[in-house]
């Protein structure tokens, strides 16, 4: 690890109010190592830069521990939380909440499979535990009831509409439970556009978190959302139909 990266990282996770010890940096470090080589291959991100991957990756995904109502969920000693990342890619922020929270179960999920065989070779080289790889659409999935209403949280940095997104993420969450998406600075008027979509899904918008990525001018929301009833067996809807007709 180089003596960069670990200074930007602990200094990143400082300013989340995160303690990070070294064999977590050192996980963190060879799984960029991994990406960056994968990366030559496959397109797994446009970011490689060590100063920058740190930031708008590792640190981004770790900004979850300030979603209101998460660190408490996170830091505690509290054994098997199930958490799913919905639409994971290169593993933001599934992985790197897995390596540096390692009590998490957690379920890394993708439509493509080519990013989830790399991610099993970072679990198989990390030698991690209580994480798994999951292949399909979410609107299957969904309504698989080995699945369904089965996670105490889920999490999603996937570029999507919030109406929609609620509706690959919601069916997942047990009542009670959270989901909580990031999302781009200025996304406030989509968010309260999705707010019906949200409620009919079983969900409440509980809370906003807005905040400047550390070391970036890059704004960001992290949205979450409270499972408040089951939601409606009705929903999902079928493969492609959440993205071409949100909830409205």
């Amino acid at each position: 690890m180089t003596d960069n990266f670990k200074l930007k990282l602990i200094e990143g996770c400082k300013k989340l109010g995160l303690e990070l010890d070294e064999l977590k940096a050192e996980k963190l470090y060879r799984y960029y190592e991994l990406v960056v080589e994968k990366n030559k291959f496959m397109n797994l991100t446009a970011i490689t830069e060590e100063d920058e991957f740190i930031s708008k990756h590792f640190v981004d995904s770790l900004s979850l521990v300030n979603a209101p109502g998460m660190e408490e969920i996170l830091v505690s000693p509290k054994k098997g939380i199930k958490l799913i990342d919905v639409g994971t890619g290169a593993g933001f922020p599934g992985m790197v909440l897995k390596i540096v929270f390692p009590s998490l179960k957690i379920t890394l999920f993708d439509s493509l499979k080519k990013r989830l065989n790399f991610l099993d070779e970072v679990i198989a080289e990390l030698e991690l535990k209580d994480i798994e790889t999951l292949h399909g659409r979410a609107e299957d999935y969904g309504n698989n009831k080995l699945y369904r209403e089965k996670y105490d949280i889920c999490v999603s940095r996937a570029v999507a509409n919030m109406s929609a997104l609620s509706e690959y993420c919601l069916p997942f969450v047990k009542p009670d439970g959270l989901f909580v998406a990031y999302k781009s600075g200025g996304s406030h008027s989509e968010i309260r556009e999705a707010a019906k979509a949200v409620k009919i899904l079983g969900g409440n918008i509980e809370d906003i978190k807005d905040f400047m990525l550390p070391d970036s001018d890059i704004e960001r929301s992290l949205v979450s959302v409270r499972k408040i009833k089951k939601t409606p067996a009705q929903y999902p809807r079928k493969a492609g139909t959440p993205a071409k007709e949100p909830i409205k």
